[in-house]
């Protein structure tokens, strides 16, 4: 789960990272008014989204004085922000942070995150702080800094200290390493205490007076561990989370949507992306990964049959299901119900393997829709077929 900067910015200054004054807002008066209340005649207008690469998209404007607050204001709310992260669609901006400007000396790039290689958490820390941390990874990876951290130990106070010294924040004297090591710490707290994927602060800026602060703040959350966090999964902005998929994760289903035309429904995480490999191997595209899991029900498998037809970019479904813990009759049945709530004009191609797949056979031979289901044995066969018919 994704949450706004703003809200970002509550959270971890509630661990002792510092953060600049702001005042979020919904509306251009709204930005004018927070800016009469921030210190200093220049205030930034800052467009709230869930996508990063919003200043190049021209979601973040500095602005000297009210009239240029009122402009930037009425310029970006409402406005549909295309960024590299958004896709060429965009999303429509409805919020504003409205932020006191700075005086920065130095920008630098910081992250927290999970390394699944070396089963420890990573700081990463960069010089090139603002720029895109993929571009500096690709270009000059060598100014990527890490520090790994063993959740059973936690992160100590030489780590944080060295990463101060290796980003050279010893130039500006060691007050400005001890606040810089506070800094990480904090936010190493903030991404334990509240159960977090991702913390990612770029820039983090030194000011002119030698302050540190999180100028932007990203963070997600690991769903797995929300019901722990009550008033953060209420901060959820479903504006900014596609339609399918806020209507699968009502039914415990595992959907992401992509942008190709052959939609799968698919139990199991490493069978569908060995579908989603195998079709594009055979030249077609996925327009989702679907998993309905092993405790898949037919009001469930009707659920996801419904959310894959509403994309109209499908242009073929393929079913592949390996039964083993899931029932091959029940998913039968689940699609048989689909069918008779949604007008279907395209072709369904049904891979049933495992459990209790000759009765799921019987029940679609059986069900008058022989015709719109084709069975077809075998995943490399079943496969090829979806991609000839979405083609």
């Amino acid at each position: 789960m994704k949450i706004h900067e703003y809200q970002a910015k509550a959270i971890i200054s509630k661990y002792g990272v510092s953060v600049p004054k702001s005042i979020w807002t919904q509306s251009i008066d709204g930005a004018v008014d927070a800016a009469k209340q921030l210190p200093g005649e220049v205030c930034v207008v800052k467009a709230q989204i869930h996508a990063g690469g919003r200043g190049k998209g021209g979601g973040v404007k500095v602005s000297k004085g009210l009239d240029a607050v009122h402009e930037n204001a009425s310029n970006i709310l409402g406005m549909q922000l295309v960024t590299h992260q958004t896709g060429p669609e965009g999303q429509e901006v409805k919020s504003l942070l409205i932020e006191e400007g700075m005086d920065i000396k130095s920008e630098l790039y910081f992250s927290i995150l999970l390394d699944r290689g070396s089963k420890k958490i990573v700081l990463l820390a960069s010089t090139e702080g603002g720029m895109d941390i993929e571009e500096v990874a690709e270009k000059t990876p060598e100014k990527i800094l890490k520090e790994f951290v063993d959740p059973a130990i936690g992160l100590c106070a030489y780590q944080t200290q060295r990463l101060a010294f290796r980003l050279g924040l010893d130039q500006y004297g060691p007050k400005v390493v001890r606040q810089a090591s506070a800094f990480f710490s904090g936010l190493y707290k903030a991404f334990i205490a509240e159960d977090c994927s991702l913390v990612e602060i770029n820039p983090v800026v030194v000011t002119g007076d030698n302050r540190i602060l999180a100028l932007d703040c990203k963070m997600t959350f690991d769903d797995n561990a929300l019901f722990r966090h009550q008033e953060t999964m209420q901060l959820q902005d479903f504006d900014e989370e596609d339609p399918s998929e806020v209507e699968a994760g009502k039914h415990d289903l595992n959907f992401i949507k992509l942008d190709g035309n052959i939609g799968c429904m698919v139990n199991g995480a490493g069978l569908a992306m060995g579908t989603m490999d195998i079709l594009h191997h055979l030249g077609g595209s996925a327009a989702n990964f679907l998993d309905v899991g092993g405790t898949a029900d037919e009001e469930r498998v009707e659920a996801a049959f419904k959310i894959i037809t509403k994309d109209k970019n499908v242009r073929c479904i393929f079913i592949n299901i390996f039964g083993g813990i899931v029932r091959c009759n029940i998913i039968a049945s689940g699609v048989i119900e689909a069918f008779k709530h949604v007008n279907l004009q395209i072709p369904v191609v049904v891979r049933l393997e495992g459990t209790n797949a000759e009765e799921a056979a019987d029940i679609i031979q059986n069900s008058g829709l022989s015709d719109k289901l084709i069975m077809v044995q075998g995943f490399g066969a079943a496969a090829k077929k979806a991609v000839e018919l979405a083609k």
